[in-house]
């Protein structure tokens, strides 16, 4: 689906770069309308203000207007400063005069949490999608556009920030004109624009990425969100933005379990929000930040950094407990700090003269702040194993000199861990005027050094592969799942879940329903070999607990006393529940017990789980999770993710399982999650038995709930 139309980004840009402004509800004092008007007439650039109040003929020295229809041009942009219940009226009055691109400030709107507010800011969605207006906001702060000094918003705080490569969009105001772009500022992180998007009845998050995709002074989009508006969109513009190599780091705030929901499944039960967005994240190259300090560090060392040319990292200090704690945190990251080369450590060790060690990382003591400071820096970067060089000091001069001349040869990445005060100018100000990464604490700098590995390493493999496509579901796929959809019951039994993971490819136990012992007699006798016998009933997920579920039938007459004993347990667990009657299936013995799983998560979309199966699978949670549908080469990823998944490739003279069965199946699922995303609530195929290599994999127990009355 193409989310973003010429129009669309038209009115962004008209937002960010205006040549002029209507500000309804500009003032003298120092009130939203006041601090609005008076940074939009300290911009730098020609910006023609037009201030908008009926009750003022001049504000802050310009002459004002009664109203947006009195203007003597169309302007670029408007920013709407006015109580709640005129905004809707000023809208409309914007859209008369011909104006595209509205920021709205007010607040007042799904903020306040209460229905007719909700319903209003429902209002001002519907005047976009009618009239084609679009609108940041309600309750946003405005936008800066850092790189050309333009501001537009309603911060008490002063203009700050140097031009730079990161485009910052943040969904609160008070955050991104406050913590955040102070931090950017003490710590000398270039910006190129500054966007807050406040409530998103219309322009949301990922419009506001789409644009600095295609902005060329935009290298790196960080961000602050409280919630994913449309996940569909968010995931479409994550893979844009590796088609352009433009990393996302992201700080997504609501760690916290779903607390509320109900879960009536394995798969329901294994799983939080704050793993769901992990999952996601990882799948679609975004890099989620823990906070403020830690996203603009990893954003600076993406829009520094490049793929290294080798894996290995030199680093250097003048302290030897500094190299040792640098040290640790690079290794617990598992990065790689190779060992030097007899030519380097022999000619590192003779410059220092029996002071420090030659070692990775090197104490060169004093050193790291005389002339011999640039030799041992030339013998670290020579070595051919080495692709990034970190140091950990506070030097100024011609130290900072030569790691700029080293980053500008282009054979390595710089990264600086500043060690004096952060309030010192020399030096550290050289290094960020030069756009050195730096960081205060090691494992910060170990933390941002993975991420660049890691992205690079994420951007290579989906550059050869692409991203998985949904494919339309088959005629015969369409008419199960309606088949199954018109018993009019959200739950299916096991016997009705299977026929719709057939549909799909997934191999399915031999099996018959019967309805008296009689013939559970006789169907048991009919297989070759030992069976298993269920009660059959979509209101009892859990077989086990019931006592519903017998094992290891071997004959006619056994079969006749367990299906009595699964009537009589059924009867005791629940009176009020009727069987479908009893399945007979063939017993699974040999291979290895997974569950595979598909959810739909009410913030990202249909997801898929693996992990070890059976009844256990609770209890160690370990299980791997992606947005469906996957490619084949992510439910590799996935199986390798779980710990216990090392016995699916033989454990102590077992044999190894048909992975490249599961990993058909795995794909296969995951395409009808994708085909079925508003229909299929929670898939369980538990246990999903991996069998000897060649033997493929075969589905022993499912359970599935369709949205159809399931909310």
């Amino acid at each position: 689906m193409d989310y973003w139309n010429k129009e669309t980004l038209s009115a962004i840009d008209s937002m960010l770069n205006p040549k002029s402004v209507a500000i309804i509800g500009a003032s003298e004092n120092k009130s939203y309308g006041g601090r609005f008007m008076a940074k939009a007439l300290s911009s730098e650039g020609a910006l023609t203000v037009y201030p908008v109040n009926p009750n003022r003929n001049e504000i802050q020295g310009h002459k004002a207007y009664k109203s947006v229809l009195d203007l003597p041009e169309v302007p670029d942009a408007a920013a709407i400063l006015v109580p709640w219940n005129f905004v809707l009226p000023t809208l409309e009055e914007c859209y008369e005069k011909g104006i595209k691109s509205v920021i709205v400030i007010s607040a007042g709107f799904a903020e306040r949490g209460n229905k007719e507010r909700e319903n209003l800011q429902k209002e001002l969605t519907g005047f976009s999608e009618r009239t084609g207006v679009r609108i940041s906001g309600p309750n946003c702060l405005g936008l800066a556009s850092i790189k050309d000094k333009r501001w537009l918003n309603a911060s008490s705080r002063p203009m700050m920030g140097e031009a730079g490569p990161i485009g910052l969009i943040c969904q609160s105001g008070a955050t991104l004109f406050g913590p955040i772009l102070v931090r950017a500022d003490e710590c000398g992180v270039g910006l190129s624009y500054a966007i807050s998007t406040g409530n998103e009845a219309d322009l949301d998050f990922a419009d506001f990425a789409r644009f600095l995709l295609n902005d060329d002074s935009t290298k790196v989009i960080a961000g602050f969100i409280e919630g994913i508006k449309n996940p569909a969109k968010f995931l479409e513009v994550a893979k844009l933005a590796a088609e352009y190599a433009k990393p996302l780091v992201i700080i997504k705030i609501g760690r916290s379990d779903y607390g509320a929901r109900s879960a009536n499944s394995h798969t329901a039960a294994l799983t939080g929000a704050d793993e769901v967005i992990d999952a996601a994240f990882k799948q679609y190259g975004v890099i989620r930040a823990s906070g403020y300090d830690d996203c603009l560090e990893i954003a600076q060392i993406m829009a520094g950094g490049k793929k290294p040319r080798a894996d290995g990292i030199v680093a250097v200090s003048h302290s030897g407990g500094i190299s040792s704690l640098l040290a640790d945190m690079i290794g617990i990251e598992g990065l790689q700090l190779p060992d030097l080369s007899d030519n380097a450590r022999t000619g590192i060790n003779k410059i220092l003269s029996g002071f420090g060690w030659a070692s990775n990382p090197a104490d060169i003591t004093g050193f790291a702040h005389r002339e011999a400071f640039s030799e041992i820096i030339d013998y670290l970067v020579k070595e051919p194993s080495s692709g990034t060089l970190v140091v950990a000091s506070a030097g100024k001069g011609a130290h900072v000199d030569k790691l700029i001349s080293v980053r500008d040869t282009g054979t390595h990445n710089v990264t600086y861990m500043w060690t004096g005060r952060r309030d010192q100018k020399e030096g550290l100000n050289e290094l960020k005027a030069a756009g050195i990464p730096i960081f205060y604490t090691s494992d910060s700098l170990a933390r941002a050094l993975r991420h660049l590995k890691d992205y690079y390493g994420w951007l290579e493999r989906r550059n050869e592969s692409g991203f998985a496509k949904a494919q339309m579901n088959s005629e015969n796929q369409e008419r199960v799942f309606k088949d199954l959809e018109s018993l009019g019951r959200a739950q299916l039994s096991e016997t009705e879940a299977k026929q719709l993971i057939s549909a799909w490819n997934v191999r399915v136990t031999a099996e018959v329903i019967v309805n008296s012992s009689q013939e559970a007699a006789a169907a048991v006798d009919e297989f070759d070999g030992p069976v298993v016998m269920k009660g059959v009933c979509p209101d009892i997920t859990h077989k086990t607990e019931a006592g519903i579920i017998k094992i290891g039938i071997l004959d006619g007459k056994t079969g006749a006393a367990a299906y009595d004993e699964i009537i009589q347990a059924a009867t005791a667990y629940d009176s009020k529940l009727i069987l479908q009657g009893v399945v007979v299936q063939e017993m699974v013995t040999e291979g290895v017990e997974t569950i595979l799983g598909v959810f739909n998560d009410p913030l990202v979309g249909p997801m898929l789980l693996f992990g070890l199966g059976g009844v256990m699978v609770e209890v160690y949670n370990d299980v791997a999770l992606r947005h469906c549908p996957i490619l084949p080469h992510e439910a590799h990823e996935m199986i390798n993710e779980v710990v216990g998944a090392k016995l699916l490739a033989g454990f102590r003279g077992s044999e190894a399982c048909d992975v490249d069965a599961l990993v058909a199946t795995m794909v296969d699922v995951s395409q009808m999650a994708a085909g079925l995303a508003g229909s299929l609530r929670e898939l369980d195929i538990n246990p999903l038995m991996v069998l000897p290599k060649n033997h493929g994999v075969i589905a022993l127990d499912a359970m599935a709930i369709l949205k159809q009355g399931a909310d």
